[in-house]
């Protein structure tokens, strides 16, 4: 039997961290200055992938190579991809006045010509567990032709400082994604949560929906899917300041067209992230709890 061509980690590190006040890509939680993202490496190492593509801005390559990219240097082959407002379509331009990036999927076309390999997409400032990794890399070389999803309980998933953007799904019995709505204002409300609009409207949530962390598994043929549908996207809103291209409304969308099937994923492992400067310290003695219960070294990479 032909070997299956181990999986790569596609890390989307180009967030504009406005909220957070810096490059929260690149502050360390571990106690030997470890980031968010050299323990996603390490699980993602553990569970069989053996490249990292980081997509990244131009204007913090430097900082983020130095600080960030060398470690891994010598563990996974490694590349470098950049998301660029003006990387547009033919016709089209940066409207005046966007500051904004494009979104998580256009994050993802930025690497089109890095990745022809199966791939798993991650935040750079989400900390996701090892068994989460373990059910990616398993999936990718199962050599389904599905697309994958990681799923966890929404509740374990806000943040106590603000609002936050999850996608909520929509799961069939056999364990396929039926839906996703991208929920951009969402916090907790007691033992439970709820979601405001941008007119003020609230939705009540239980806590215990299922959500998309932007923990996803690709083939390859998925950016020629994504170049269309950010067409589609741009037609809407190539005026807009605001408005971004997500992942999940881009595979609803392949969905509702039948173009794509996604496999749901549910994990057990918690999930932690750091969205704003508050969150940092939650962080870090969380990393330091899951030491000293031996899931991960005192120094990751010694």
């Amino acid at each position: 039997m032909k070997p299956m061509t181990p999986p790569t980690l596609l890390v989307l590190a180009a967030g504009m961290g406005n909220r957070y006040g810096g490059l929260k890509q690149i502050d360390p939680v571990g106690p030997g200055g470890e980031t968010i993202i050299d323990y996603s490496a390490y699980d993602a190492l553990r569970a069989g992938f053996d490249k990292l593509v980081f997509v990244i801005r131009k204007d913090i390559e430097h900082a983020f190579r130095q600080t960030v990219g060398a470690r891994f240097e010598t563990r996974f082959a490694v590349d470098y991809v950049f998301q660029e407002q003006s990387d547009l379509p033919a016709g089209y331009e940066v409207p005046a006045g966007r500051t904004k990036p494009w979104g998580t999927a256009h994050a993802i076309l930025a690497a089109s010509e890095a990745i022809q390999e199966p791939f798993a997409v991650i935040n750079a400032d989400d900390f996701y567990g090892a068994a989460s990794f373990r059910l990616l890399a398993g999936h990718l070389q199962s050599g389904s032709p599905d697309y994958a999803m990681v799923g966890f309980v929404l509740r374990n998933t806000l943040s106590r400082f603000g609002s936050v953007s999850r996608g909520v799904t929509q799961v069939t019995d056999d364990g396929y994604l039926a839906g996703i709505q991208e929920l951009t204002r969402i916090e907790p409300d007691g033992e439970h949560a709820r979601n405001t609009d941008d007119a003020g409207h609230v939705t009540p949530l239980t806590g215990d929906e299922q959500v998309s962390m932007n923990m996803w598994g690709f083939t390859p043929g998925v950016f020629a899917q994504l170049r269309e549908r950010f067409l589609a996207f741009l037609q809407r809103n190539a005026s807009s300041v605001r408005a971004e291209f997500y992942i999940p409304t881009a595979i609803d969308e392949l969905m509702a067209a039948g173009r794509a099937r996604v496999r749901v994923l549910p994990t057990s492992e918690s999930w932690f992230g750091v969205t704003y400067r508050e969150d940092h310290s939650r962080v870090a003695e969380s990393m330091r709890a899951l030491i000293r219960e031996g899931r991960y070294p005192e120094r990751l990479w010694a």
